[in-house]
């Protein structure tokens, strides 16, 4: 089964959409701080079509912000005093939906990221252990210009050279 092709411009309009709306009386400004930030992100990565890095930092912002928004819906969400307004109802459902679409987004934005050019594994840096050995050299073969007598290669009857200060 093949994924369909989802616009990255069609995901960030979605979810800029969504954080506006969320934005209207439920959430505090960090709220929209964390997304729009993360959206602006979305932006680079739309501009520059064939950046590995802008998609891969616009995947972990979108996978940061689930847990700031659930962090934000859990301290902030008012108690039912609230509720029986119809615009926060409309603010706290829209900012609910985008939560629930993350996920689905952050899905398709990992294949974007692998049609760019990245690879599965992801590397933060840390060194890694290889069992490539085709690059070393046996310690039972010797090259024949090394021996034993001169294993630093140099040439026996020349004189070193005078340094010049």
């Amino acid at each position: 089964m093949e994924i369909p092709a989802i616009n990255l411009k069609a995901i960030v309009l979605v979810h800029w959409l969504l954080t506006v709306w969320g934005c209207m009386s439920l959430l505090p400004v960090s709220f929209a701080w964390g997304n729009f930030t993360v959206l602006a992100v979305g932006v680079w990565a739309i501009a520059q079509r064939d950046s590995v890095d802008a998609v891969l930092m616009f995947l972990m912002g979108m996978a940061v912000t689930v847990l700031t928004d659930i962090v934000h819906f859990g301290i902030f969400y008012p108690l039912l005093e609230l509720s029986n307004e119809n615009r926060f109802r409309f603010s706290a459902g829209m900012a609910i939906l985008s939560l629930l679409l993350k996920p689905a987004s952050c899905f398709f934005v990992y294949q974007m990221y692998r049609e760019r050019g990245g690879d599965y594994n992801v590397n933060f840096g840390f060194p890694s252990v290889s069992r490539n050995r085709e690059a070393y050299q046996s310690i039972d073969q010797q090259d024949e210009s090394s021996g034993p007598a001169n294993p630093f290669n140099q040439a026996q009857d020349t004189k070193p050279a005078a340094r010049t200060y």
